[in-house]
C-alpha cells in the first residue's frame, strides 16, 4: 500500500520538485538495498538481529519524526490545515500499539 501511495505522489508531484523528490528516492532506495545487503551477506546470527533491529529503529525515528517538519508550518500558520488529523491519529495509535506489544514482549527494538 505504502508503495502505491508513493508511486501516486511520484506521478502527481509538481514538475519543479520532481527531480528533487527523485533524488531523495533514489538516496532512500539506495540506503535500503545496502542494509538489506549487508544484513544478508556480511552478518548471520546474532549479528544480523542486532544490525536490523537498530537500522529498523534508526528508520522508524525518522519515519515518526518526519511530520514534524509539518508542525513548524502549523506553528507559524497557526492553522491545522496542513496537518492531516486521521494521518496523525492513526500514527500516534500505531506507535502505541507498537510500544504495548514491546514491553509485552520484552524486545528492546520494538
Amino acid at each position: 500500500i505504502e508503495s502505491v501511495y508513493v508511486l501516486i505522489f511520484l506521478i502527481l508531484v509538481p514538475k519543479k520538485e520532481k527531480l528533487k523528490i527523485r533524488g531523495i528516492l533514489a538516496i532512500i532506495l539506495s540506503i535500503f538495498v545496502t542494509v538489506a545487503l549487508v544484513s544478508i551477506l556480511a552478518l548471520q546470527g546474532s549479528h544480523r538481529k542486532l544490525f536490523c533491529g537498530v537500522a529498523t529503529s534508526v528508520f522508524s525515528v525518522i519515519m515518526y519524526g518526519s511530520p514534524l517538519s509539518i508542525m513548524r508550518l502549523v506553528i507559524k500558520t497557526k492553522s491545522v490545515e496542513y496537518m492531516p488529523f486521521l494521518l496523525s491519529l492513526f500514527c500516534f495509535l500505531y506507535g502505541t500499539i507498537w510500544f504495548i506489544f514491546g514491553l509485552i514482549d520484552h524486545d528492546p527494538f520494538v
